[in-house]
């Protein structure tokens, strides 16, 4: 598939997704239309998965019926192989397709011509095929996986429509048109619909403003933490980030990469749990291959045993967390003899991810500029990261104005337990590495090679990079503040006193001879005596 066509798969999408938005919020409407492309997507996987087993019989799924010979013996069969397979199970008569079909009524197959008063009634049916989405893991290794994924779906939600027919309308309109489009599941190795949907997660972001920041890093932060964490590897045990949000972040590490075996991850808000989830299965991630949980991950850390070969995150900026007295026994925080302040988690962030980094593992964080000079315990946790343990590798300054919801500068830290360069600190300033596309910067992909290559090579670009020695770093009392390291000032061009003087002069000459022509226009005109 070329560019052109998976733009054109994009924007069809996000039209159709425009086409429920009435009165919702972006991020009310994008649970439907991620919800409904998901549910898509698994009744497709599931029709492409039975009519393979199907083949020999020369039996098509959809076309099982109960008159069909034998068909009790079919379903089970299918049922129990793709519970295995799959990790869930659809009927023939709920498949997306049969729904949607069912919902069109009489009307034409052109979808620009679609009428809303000829459709069909499925509310009730569509609502119980999502749950028997659920209720068909039950009891299954996946049962974890699909549980609730579609509980942000209330298809009698009067945001839909103030009735019921109005609600049946719209969602039918919907389903016709998103049952129109192909998103070639057969070619394996096109991820097609995995980027249409990371694309539509983002233009929500865009739309979300504040909120946006609970569940979307832009892609192109996505790319630099993830070249990051895969330089020198093409193969990754695990990918693990404490506060994963919609997943992107996780999905990008796997395409740096040949192979990830698992898949971590932990979220605090449901919905964004659910859309995490949904993003994973969606991406062709086996529900086997991920692990993803819902909780607070400072509070109530869910992989606490586990070490991760490669870490990635974008936590929320200085965000409160209790600081409890009792995590000063807490295997994450103890060494440290510090706890992060109730105000600002961000080092709270840093000391767990630390906690599961491998020794083998590269870890690197989003984070406001703060955590590089603030005193009190943040200088004291971050002193100790340095001289005690020297885990940092580098401090990179992003541009500001590049994430949704906030405008302030960030930069991301980069943490080895066995550091290649164990001697000096890398610095990179790339404040200034952006294009100002209306009112938000983007990093292009010139800007995000030039950061992940100097990183690579640690190389020292004047007014870019500097690898501080460790010595550097102590004699400033460990403010990692990138200007004390990378010299950025650009020197004035010397002015030329005596030929400033020297215009001024001729400019005060001509500012007279001025004075005297409208003296004289003034005193023709009758204005002055």
């Amino acid at each position: 598939m070329s560019d052109e066509q998976k733009k054109q798969l994009e924007q069809q999408l996000w039209n159709i997704a425009n086409t429920l938005r009435g009165k919702m919020n972006a991020d009310e409407f994008r649970d439907y239309i991620l919800g409904f492309i998901f549910y898509k997507y698994l009744s497709e996987k599931m029709h492409i998965f039975a009519d393979l087993i199907l083949k020999q019989d020369n039996i098509k799924f959809k076309d099982i019926t109960s008159k069909t010979k034998n068909s009790d013996e079919f379903i089970e069969a299918i049922k129990e192989e793709a519970l295995e397979k799959l990790g869930y199970f659809l009927r023939p008569e709920e498949l997306f397709s049969e729904v949607a079909k069912r919902g069109k009524g009489n009307n034409e197959d052109d979808v620009e011509k679609f009428d809303e008063s000829k459709t069909n009634f499925i509310l009730e049916d569509l609502q119980k095929i999502l749950v028997n989405i659920q209720l068909s893991t039950m009891g299954t290794e996946s049962e974890e996986d699909y549980e609730n994924l579609f509980e942000d779906m209330d298809l009698n939600s009067s945001k839909l429509g103030k009735s019921p027919e109005a609600r049946n309308a719209i969602i039918a309109k919907v389903l016709t048109h998103l049952d129109k489009i192909d998103f070639k599941l057969e070619h394996t190795e096109l991820d097609v619909l995995g980027d249409a949907y990371e694309y539509l997660i983002g233009q929500f972001a865009s739309g979300a403003g504040k909120k946006a920041g609970e569940f979307y890093t832009p892609q192109e932060v996505s790319k630099i933490l993830a070249k990051i964490v895969t330089t020198g590897k093409s193969k990754l045990k695990s990918v693990y980030d404490p506060t994963c949000g919609s997943g992107s972040l996780l999905l990008r590490v796997a395409k740096e990469v040949e192979e990830v075996n698992n898949f971590y991850g932990q979220e605090m808000n449901r919905t964004t749990y659910n859309l995490v989830r949904m993003n994973m299965i969606l991406h062709g991630v086996h529900y086997r291959q991920f692990d993803i949980k819902q909780d607070d991950t400072l509070e109530h850390p869910q992989h606490i045993d586990k070490q991760f070969e490669a870490i990635v995150a974008n936590p929320p900026f200085s965000t409160q967390w209790s600081a409890n007295p009792l995590f000063t026994s807490d295997d994450r925080f103890s060494q440290y003899g510090r706890l992060a302040p109730s105000s600002k988690a961000d080092f709270a962030f840093v000391q767990h991810m630390l906690h599961h980094l491998a020794d083998n593992g590269t870890m690197a964080v989003v984070l406001p500029h703060g955590v590089l000079f603030r005193g009190g315990a943040e200088l004291h946790i971050r002193k100790y990261i340095i001289e005690n343990k020297n885990f940092l590798d580098a401090v990179i300054g992003l541009p500001a104005n590049i994430f949704y919801g906030t405008s302030i500068p960030t930069c991301i830290l980069v943490f080895k337990k066995c550091r290649e360069n164990p001697n000096d600190v890398l610095f990179i300033d790339a404040s200034q590495e952006f294009e100002k596309v209306k009112t938000q910067n983007i990093l292009r992909e010139e800007h995000i090679s030039k950061i992940v290559e100097t990183y690579r090579s640690r190389k020292t670009i004047e007014k870019f990079s500097h690898c501080a020695t460790l010595e550097q770093i102590a004699a400033n009392d460990y403010n990692l503040n990138i200007p004390r390291y990378v010299d950025t000032f650009e020197e004035e061009e010397e002015i030329d006193i005596q030929a400033v003087m020297s215009d001024i002069k001729t400019l005060e000459a001509k500012r007279a001879d001025l004075d005297k022509q409208i003296d004289v226009y003034l005193r023709e005109l009758g204005l002055v005596g």
